[in-house]
């Protein structure tokens, strides 16, 4: 799969860089991102981050398509959006934001976009994105991006603090219509 960039109104979406593995690093240690994304293993240094750097860059197994979500008008990460488990017509959707663009929509925005090209591009049909329940951010997020409520998953996936959380699982289908769209 060829690398690509995209774009909204304040943001870029591109491709991982061995130059942002120390933003990587710093944003991994961050709490929220450690409950909510937990990346396993032991503590996040230089190595693991160029690491986890490197294996989102390489798109060449067709499975996933990770972005950096940065500023458009300085460059500074923002947070991560990713696609993983493509496979016949579907994927799953995941995502988070450092601290300093929380509150600001940046997750749905980024999630929005790559939705939209994961459609128009890669011939997508359903994409499906889960969230804890106790995490309403996460909620609003699939909700502002046009994701629909499915329903829940019991003590589905096990997050950070190492207890399973249940889930609420959304989906978006090629052919659903997004009422609106999310402005800076």
């Amino acid at each position: 799969m060829e690398h690509v960039h995209l774009t909204t109104e304040d943001l870029l979406l591109r491709p991982w860089r061995d130059e942002d593995a120390p933003a990587v690093r710093d944003a991994l240690r961050d709490p929220a991102i450690v409950q909510w994304n937990p990346q396993g293993g032991g503590p996040i240094d230089d190595e693991v981050a160029l690491s986890w750097v490197r294996r989102r860059a390489d798109w060449s197994a067709g499975d996933h398509v990770s972005m950096a979500v940065t500023s458009a008008v300085d460059g500074g990460l923002l947070g991560s959006v990713s696609l993983h488990r493509i496979h016949d017509g579907d994927a799953s959707i995941g995502y988070w934001t450092v601290p300093a663009a929380r509150g600001r929509q940046v997750a749905g925005r980024a999630v929005l976009r790559l939705t939209d090209w994961a459609f128009a591009d890669l011939g997508l049909h359903r994409v499906e994105l889960c969230h804890a329940v106790a995490n309403p951010a996460s909620c609003r997020v699939a909700d502002r991006a046009g994701y629909r409520a499915e329903g829940t998953l019991r003590e589905s996936y096990r997050y950070g603090d190492g207890r399973r959380y249940d889930e609420h699982l959304h989906a978006r289908l090629a052919t659903d219509r997004v009422g609106h769209r999310l402005t800076r």
